[in-house]
């Protein structure tokens, strides 16, 4: 007797809602979501089954709950995935009591930390070549002024591991800061030292452009570890809430195997297995696409691929769970246009804001028409508004946020700021 599909998704943010989303749409399936709380995302969802964990910050409450999901689907094949790298690097450091009865479909502990701690990422860039920022890495523990000699201000800080700076609260805290001068870089290391950080912060040049020249890949690497597809985007506008700064909020599905090349060669250099996900953004200078950081998953934005027409989720199921070749064209159907090389060649617009606000902060002329002529076309998608949602409230929730996000871009990031990074760039100094 055939076993049924069982997916739980770990995190409740928008990115645990599109992997339940892509579920639901490739398998007909109701996935499990745990997250902390019931947020506004998941709540009132027709399409998941929410369950709340408060302690979902604690590992040994993630296993326990994962187990008693488990209890309860015994007659199904149960995969988890998670939405956030905190998450997922606790269900790969938990692998071992978890795997009796999950799928877990990740790369091992000493590999995933490796590879998401920017610093051995950039140690990997500079081996292999790869166009990566300039970077300083500094120890917050060890306190001091970090060597700037070789970076001009403005900088990029951000934490070196994701996961471990998940665990600190303090006022002002951002995922990724611009940084002005050196006094305000010393300013932000001594807050983040005293919220009890005690990792490394990197510190990079500034790669000149607003957000349309963040570009996104993600790709999928079976257990030999060799690439079999890949999905690259250009970002037309991000996130500027402090929570979710640098998130894309907008994306067009375009093709350019030169950075598909490149992310190959380093994901089978190591033996990568499974989804990567990488941050890259274009450097008007010299024209090379610069390599930021590797995400060990789908991620937040994972739908930008789903909108395309290829559910991701499906290579994880079919050679992980049905143990069969995760050949591009077997996995996502005759419809879905691919390369040779497995890269995704459907061009769709994806974007998690209303319509007339994306194209208002998209400047380039060429692009806001693509953006439009997509959207006309039927080919643009938010994965919040999804049809099979019909519960009223979450209707109403939706409309609301949806109104909510015009102000939130007023307050966090005027069209004029977006203007003045388009055109000139930030404030500049001196190290």
């Amino acid at each position: 007797m055939n076993r049924r599909l069982q997916p739980v998704v770990l995190g409740g943010d928008i990115g645990a809602y599109s992997l339940a989303r892509t579920f639901h749409e490739a398998y007909g399936v109701k996935p499990v979501v745990v997250s902390g709380m019931s947020t506004g995302l998941v709540r009132h969802s027709r399409i998941l089954h929410h369950v709340a964990e408060p302690r979902i910050d604690d590992p040994d409450a993630i296993v326990a709950r994962l187990r008693a999901v488990a209890a309860e689907h015994t007659d199904a094949d149960l995969i988890v995935m998670g939405s956030a790298d905190w998450l997922v690097r606790t269900l790969v450091e938990n692998r071992d009591r978890l795997e009796d009865l999950y799928t877990i479909p990740y790369v091992g502990e000493e590999l995933l930390l490796r590879l998401t701690d920017k610093e051995g990422f950039g140690d990997l860039c500079a081996e292999l070549g790869i166009a990566h920022p300039t970077t300083v890495v500094h120890d917050v523990a060890a306190g001091g002024r970090p060597d700037t000699s070789g970076l001009t201000f403005p900088v990029i800080a951000k934490a070196a591991s994701t996961a471990a700076y998940h665990d600190v609260e303090f006022a002002g805290k951002k995922k990724v800061f611009l940084v002005d001068t050196r006094e305000e870089l010393e300013g932000l290391l001594g807050r983040v030292r005293d919220a009890g950080y005690a990792g490394s912060f990197v510190i990079q040049d500034y790669i000149p452009g607003d957000d349309s020249g963040m570009r996104i890949l993600t790709c999928y690497s079976d257990a030999n570890g060799k690439v079999r597809f890949s999905a690259f985007g250009h970002v037309l506008l991000e996130e500027h809430t402090p929570g979710a700064l640098g998130n894309p909020a907008g994306i067009i599905t375009q093709v350019q195997p030169d950075v598909v090349e490149q992310a190959t060669r380093l994901l089978e250099h190591v033996g990568w297995t499974g989804f990567a996900n990488f941050d890259l953004k274009y450097d008007p200078r010299d024209g090379r696409y610069v390599f930021f950081e590797l995400n060990p998953r789908l991620g937040r934005s994972n739908f930008y691929i789903a909108a395309a027409g290829a559910h991701a989720v499906k290579f994880s199921v079919h050679e992980h769970l049905h143990g069969l070749d995760p050949d591009p064209r077997a996995v996502l159907g005759a419809d879905v246009p691919v390369s040779a090389t497995g890269e995704l060649e459907a061009r769709s617009l994806y974007t998690v804001l209303p319509g007339p606000l994306l194209r208002r902060y998209v400047l380039d002329g060429d692009v806001r028409a693509e953006a439009r002529r997509l959207a006309r076309r039927g080919r643009s998608t938010n994965p919040l508004w999804y049809r099979a949602e019909t519960d009223p409230r979450r209707i109403a929730y939706l409309c609301v946020a949806q109104l909510n996000q015009w102000r939130k871009y007023a307050r966090h990031y005027p069209l004029a700021e977006a203007r003045r990074l388009a055109w000139h760039g930030p404030a500049t100094g001196t190290a």
